[in-house]
């Protein structure tokens, strides 16, 4: 019989049982992408593929050369459509959604440290004359990981700049609204995601996205109280990378588990490790604002956080499940505390885009 009350940090390895990968991805495709200006004849060529020494296993390089090409003048990725999903207050039906394992990768419920020579401490925060919200000690902690569900998370990038987000279906990405650079004409710019992103490798490949769905357009850099409730979004993607990586499962946050060390987050903070690696910091307590409603609510938390780090999940672990689920994901930031915004608006949202675009 399933809890309804979520695992404490200590108690997940008490209660769920790790395991080896059960099958070996014999195929597989990755994408990356390379945008150049053309002419109306470009021609392309592979000038190098060999054999590299990655890590200790063999890989290729690909050297690609473009030819007739337009020099100093820039081109973008498409866009994506935006489709808002209106609110439902505490009308939903669905309250969660189910997170995937997929065969080929094991499970980790602690996310493997980094080796020995990429190992470096994260720098003292200097908060003399800044906001800062890394409450000391810092607990976060670097690691370099592509099992599940370490693998789910990874890198944003966005004209705003970068941030954090999840998969929480076979391609559809969890992030923060305030992210995502919300065009006038009621579209956004690009999105590119990229998976378990570490130092520059993209173990999974990456994908892009091809529409937004939202509750409200969250633009910041200031974030009101309302915003706040809502700064959530469901990136559709251009392919099923969610089938390499597997994806987290969402659940409604309740206000019954405030200040319960339940959670863990991840993300790419810039300050510490310049967004190229991920850290992970457990055992984290939220508190849902009391005069706000738990179907969207903005939660207070003294996780520590930074730039970047915007839009990577706050999880759990229930025991009996598979795997773990997100209740909500990093907004904002100030001197006191920090702020992430989720609720059953959050899940509703992740079900709406994964029935349009399955």
């Amino acid at each position: 019989m399933k809890s309804s009350t979520p695992l404490l940090a200590q108690d997940v390895t008490q209660n769920i049982m790790p395991r080896a990968a059960l099958t070996r991805l014999a195929e597989a495709e990755i994408d990356l992408r390379l945008f150049v200006p053309v002419t109306d004849a470009p021609q392309f060529e592979v000038i190098e593929a060999g054999d590299k020494h990655v890590e200790g296993s063999g890989g290729v390089e690909l050297k690609l050369r473009v030819r007739n090409f337009q020099v100093g003048q820039h081109v973008f990725p498409a866009g994506s459509k935006a489709k808002q999903i209106p609110m439902i207050g505490a009308s939903a039906k669905t309250t969660e959604t189910e997170p995937h394992l997929p065969d080929h990768l094991p499970l980790r419920l602690i996310p493997k440290a980094i080796a020995d020579d990429l190992d470096e401490p994260l720098p003292e925060v200097d908060d003399e004359n800044q906001a800062t919200t890394v409450f000391s000690p810092d607990n976060r902690r670097v690691f370099c990981d592509t099992s599940y569900p370490w693998g789910t998370v990874g890198r944003v990038d966005t004209p705003v700049g970068i941030a954090s987000g999840v998969m929480v279906g076979p391609r559809h990405l969890l992030t923060a609204s305030h992210v995502i650079y919300w065009k006038r004409d009621g579209s956004t710019a690009w999105v590119r995601f990229r998976p378990a992103y570490f130092n520059g490798s993209t173990p999974f490949g990456e994908a892009w996205g091809v529409q937004v769905y939202y509750k409200y357009q969250v633009r910041g850099p200031m974030i009101d109280e309302l915003e706040g409730r809502y700064d959530y979004a469901v990136v559709v993607l251009d392919r099923r990378i969610g089938d390499l990586t597997g994806w987290m499962g969402s659940r409604a946050y309740t206000d019954e588990w405030d200040g319960k060390p339940y959670w863990s987050h991840i993300g790419y903070p810039g300050h510490t490790t310049g967004s190229n690696r991920p850290t992970y910091q457990a055992g984290i307590a939220l508190d849902g604002m009391d005069w706000q409603e738990d179907s969207h609510e903005s939660m207070a938390h003294r996780g520590d956080v930074w730039p970047s780090q915007s839009g990577g999940p706050f999880f759990g672990w229930w025991a009996g499940e598979k795997g773990p689920r997100v209740v909500a994901v990093q907004s904002s930031r100030n001197a006191r505390e920090n702020n992430a915004s989720g609720g059953l608006e959050l899940v509703h949202l992740i079900t709406e885009a994964m029935a349009d675009c399955p």
